[in-house]
């Protein structure tokens, strides 16, 4: 917030959505402002329907008289188009503002037939699942899309994807929005008014699977850490509740820490994690010994079969993560360490705790939870919808939207 008595509108939204002020007076109270000063600013947010008059609070007055009225964020204004891409797969899904999903789909989209194709298939999705869901495109205030890669947040775009070839500084954003605008009838998002794009935001999936899951399930928690093994390895974290990006979005690239193996790398690397404890690591083991096996989502598979073979290498594979675990313990001291991804199960979480709690000292474990994804599938999803609403209704934004809207 600016400070007392310099509180905008967009502060005043701030406070409500936050549960921290709910009636005029608490807000009167937190920001310095006057009556009047708060009524103006207010009415600006009731007038872009993003607040609305709640029921009547408790009577703080002995004296009694008439309850305060509270405020409440309107959450129906406006819908969220989220989606994810794996290196073969994809979900995608409409999204409440406070991240219930409305509709979803999931299907086959391969990465590697380049960001053009895949990006346009997916605009395709969103425009038929938003129908689907029976909303219109103009109530689309933003689209979130989680990728395999390290992203750079403030382009949108991927910096060198070892599983991404082909789209390596593309340009994302723009792509997918008019993706989803040429399969909307140019219909326009969110009340910004004339042709102006729907805005996209796109992170790294391990960021938002993790943004997703901390926020749902462990919001007190202010150290959280998920990583997620599927066809590559990588992890998301979220420190005070905002994700942990580093300088360029490479916070977090786990699966290219050097382990001492001899095995080629997709990044062109020898002796990654990746090359050796990912999906797609145990999918070309399994192959070499005759198993049918291509991809991380090929080992989910036999894994919940009850493969042998495949989930004694799981079981490896979790113990070559646990070790360099071990390390991101030692250096971040969560307070949650999430496993998620294709290889998810007993046998690789097992492997991981086995050699976590041999090698990182009792200190940086005392604490800590050990646990597998809640969310599966939608963390994702649930994580790019929320990155966009955090976005979209910060309050120097807001600001911004309010004059876009003329109020």
């Amino acid at each position: 917030m600016t400070g007392r008595g310099q509180a905008s509108s967009g502060d005043l939204l701030e406070l409500v959505r936050r549960g921290r002020a709910t009636t005029r007076g608490a807000l009167q109270q937190a920001t310095g402002l006057s009556r009047a000063t708060v009524g103006q600013r207010l009415d600006r947010l009731f007038r872009a329907g993003w607040l609305r008059e709640g029921a009547g609070g408790p009577v703080d007055s002995p004296l009694g008289g008439r309850p305060s009225i509270t405020l409440e964020f309107d959450d129906a204004h406006a819908v969220v188009l989220a989606a994810d891409l794996d290196t073969r797969h994809a979900r995608a899904a409409v999204l409440t503002l406070t991240g219930e999903i409305l509709a979803e789909h999931g299907g086959t989209l391969v990465i590697e037939d380049g960001p053009d194709a895949v990006l346009g298939e997916l605009g395709g999705w969103l425009a038929e699942l938003l129908d689907k869901a029976g909303h219109r495109p103009d109530e689309v205030c933003g689209i979130g899309l989680a990728v395999p890669g390290p992203v750079d947040s403030e382009t949108g775009r991927v910096v060198q994807p070892p599983i991404m070839p082909g789209w390596d500084g593309y340009d994302i954003r723009g792509r997918l929005s008019r993706a989803f605008t040429e399969r909307t009838a140019g219909g326009n998002a969110g009340g910004y008014g004339g042709a102006v794009a729907v805005p996209v935001l796109v992170d790294n999936d391990a960021n938002l699977m993790a943004y997703g899951e901390q926020r749902t399930g462990y919001a007190d928690c202010s150290a959280f850490v998920l990583v997620k093994v599927s066809t590559g390895i990588g992890a998301g974290v979220v420190v005070d509740g905002s994700i942990f990006r580093g300088i360029d979005g490479g916070a977090g690239d786990i699966g290219h820490i050097r382990v001492g193996a001899e095995a080629l790398c997709r990044c062109g690397s020898y002796g990654c994690l990746a090359a050796v404890a990912s999906g797609g690591a145990v999918a070309r083991r399994l192959a070499e010994s005759g198993v049918a096996a291509s991809s991380g989502s090929d080992v989910r598979e036999l894994l919940a079969a009850g493969h042998p073979e495949a989930a004694a290498l799981a079981r490896e594979a979790g113990r070559r993560v646990g070790d360099v675990l071990a390390t991101v313990v030692t250096l971040l001291n969560p307070g949650v360490l999430m496993i998620a991804g294709d290889l998810a199960g007993t046998a690789f979480l097992t492997g991981v705790r086995e050699l976590l709690y041999q090698r990182a000292l009792p200190r940086s474990t005392a604490h800590l939870d050990v646990v597998t994804s809640r969310l599966g599938e939608r963390a994702g999803l649930v994580g790019a919808g929320a990155l966009v609403v955090e976005h979209l209704y910060a309050p120097e934004r807001v600001e911004e939207r309010l004059l876009a809207l003329g109020v």
